[in-house]
C-alpha cells in the first residue's frame, strides 16, 4: 500500500522535477537528476509521467558526452493555457498565455472611476468569455485564471476584504468566477502579482530578495524573501502605501492620514499639476483646457516630448516615491527594488530622483548598494504576475 507520506514526497519530488525543467530549459534525464540529487530511475519514472500528462516533451537527442545521446526535455508550451488580469481602478488588461507566460492574445478595456462593482465584475465576465473563445486547441484547455485586484485580499479564500479606491468591500470575486466558468481562479493583491511575475519572468529571476512597487493610482509593495513571497501572518503584508509620511496631511481613502500614496501616487501626479496650473504655469502641451481630460499616460508622452510641467511633475513624484523607499530598504534590505505600474513607465526621470533621495536619506544604502530598477515587464507586470500564480499553483501540484 502507498502511504499518504510517500504520495507527499512523489508530488514534491514531480514539482521539483518540473521546476527543473522550466528554469533550465532544454534539459535531460541525467542532467536533471544530477541538478536535483534524485537518482535516475526516480527521475525517469517522473519525467514518464509528467509526459503523459502534457506538461513536458521531448524535443529529441542532444549532444552526446560518450555512449548514447540523451533526450532532451522541455516544457510543453501546448499543454493548455493561463488567462492572468490585472484589474486596476481605471482600466483592466487581460491576458492568454501558454504555460511559459508567452502573451497568445490580450486585451485592455478602460474602466470609468467610481464604476459599480456590477458592473465591473460584468466586464471582467465578457473579457475572460473573450479570452476564452481566443484560445488554441491544446491538450488540457484553460488550466486556470489568475487575477491581480487593487486592494487588501484574503488570497486563499478569494475574497477582496477592501479595496478602497475601487470601493469594494468583502467581495467573493474568486467564488464568482469559478462559479461561472467551473475553472481555477487565484486572486491575489497585484503588488503581490507583480512581484511573483518580475521574480518569474521579469527583472528579478536572478534575485532572492526583492520588493516591488507598484506605482498607480495607489501604491503597494509586494515582497520577496529568500526566493518566496511574503504574505505575513495572515496573507496582508505589503500595504506599505498606507504607511504614514507625514502625521499632519489630509486624509487617505484607507481612512489613515498622511499615506506614502497621498505623495506619491497617480492622484499626487493630478494633485501637483493642478496646483501648477493654479498658480498660472502652462506650457504647449499641458494647460487648464484640457488637464481634466489628462490621463498619468498622456502625461508621461508630453514630458517625453519636452512639456515641462509634465517633467517636473513626474520628478516630483520620483522624489516621493524615493522618500518611500528609503524606508522599504532601511526595513527590508533587499537586494532589489522594482518600481511597477503605470509612473514606472516615466522611467528615468522619476528613477533619477529615486536614486538621488535614497543616496541622500537611506541608512542601509550607505552599506549596501542595493540595485533600483523599473520593471521589465512593464505594463504587464500585473497580468503576467496573475499567469504566474497559476504556474506556481501548477507547478507546486502538477497534475491536478
Amino acid at each position: 500500500m502507498i502511504t499518504a507520506d510517500q504520495l507527499l514526497v512523489k508530488q514534491i519530488n514531480k514539482s521539483i522535477v518540473l521546476n527543473t525543467i522550466r528554469k533550465k530549459g532544454n534539459v535531460s534525464r541525467a542532467d536533471i537528476a544530477h541538478i536535483t540529487g534524485l537518482n535516475k530511475s526516480t527521475v525517469s519514472f517522473l519525467v514518464d509521467e509528467l509526459i503523459n500528462e502534457g506538461f513536458v516533451r521531448e524535443e529529441g537527442p542532444g549532444e552526446s558526452k560518450g555512449g548514447r545521446k540523451p533526450i532532451i526535455l522541455s516544457i510543453n508550451n501546448k499543454a493548455g493555457c493561463i488567462i492572468g488580469i490585472d484589474l486596476d481602478v481605471n482600466y483592466i488588461l487581460i491576458v492568454l498565455t501558454d504555460l511559459m507566460a508567452n502573451v497568445i492574445w490580450e486585451k485592455k478595456v478602460d474602466v470609468k472611476i467610481g464604476e459599480s462593482q456590477q458592473a465591473i465584475i460584468k466586464r471582467l465576465i465578457e473579457l475572460i468569455d473573450e479570452a476564452i473563445l481566443n484560445a488554441p486547441e491544446t491538450i488540457r484547455g484553460i488550466l486556470g485564471i489568475g487575477i491581480g485586484v487593487p486592494g487588501i485580499v484574503d488570497y486563499k479564500k478569494g475574497t477582496v476584504l477592501m479595496a478602497p479606491n475601487l470601493k469594494w468591500e468583502n467581495v467573493p470575486l474568486k467564488q464568482i468566477i469559478e462559479n461561472k466558468f467551473k475553472i481555477k481562479v487565484q486572486i491575489d493583491n497585484e503588488a503581490n502579482v507583480g512581484a511573483i511575475g518580475e521574480k518569474w519572468f521579469g527583472a528579478g529571476i536572478k534575485y532572492n530578495n526583492l520588493v516591488y512597487v507598484s506605482a498607480g493610482i495607489g501604491i503597494g509593495t509586494g515582497i520577496i524573501i529568500n526566493g518566496e513571497l511574503y504574505r505575513g501572518t495572515v496573507g496582508l503584508a505589503g500595504e506599505m502605501g498606507h504607511m504614514t509620511i507625514n502625521i499632519l496631511d489630509h486624509q487617505c481613502s484607507c481612512g489613515n492620514t498622511g499615506c506614502w500614496e497621498n505623495y506619491a501616487s497617480e492622484k499626487a501626479l493630478f494633485d501637483y499639476i493642478h496646483t501648477q496650473l493654479i498658480m498660472g504655469k502652462s506650457d504647449n502641451y499641458i494647460n487648464k483646457d484640457n488637464f481634466n481630460t489628462l490621463s498619468a499616460l498622456d502625461i508621461i508622452n508630453y514630458a517625453q516630448k519636452g512639456s515641462e510641467i509634465a517633467v517636473e511633475a513626474l520628478k516630483e513624484i520620483g522624489r516621493k516615491l524615493g522618500v518611500g523607499i528609503v524606508n522599504v530598504i532601511n526595513t527590508f534590505n533587499p537586494e532589489l527594488v522594482i518600481i511597477g505600474n503605470t509612473l514606472s513607465l516615466a522611467r528615468g526621470l522619476i528613477l533619477d530622483e529615486i536614486l538621488k533621495e535614497v543616496e541622500k536619506k537611506c541608512l542601509v544604502y550607505r552599506y549596501h548598494k542595493v540595485k533600483i530598477k523599473t520593471s521589465k515587464l512593464q505594463f504587464h507586470a500585473g497580468a503576467i504576475g496573475a499567469v504566474s500564480l497559476v504556474i506556481s499553483e501548477l507547478f507546486a501540484y502538477p497534475g491536478l
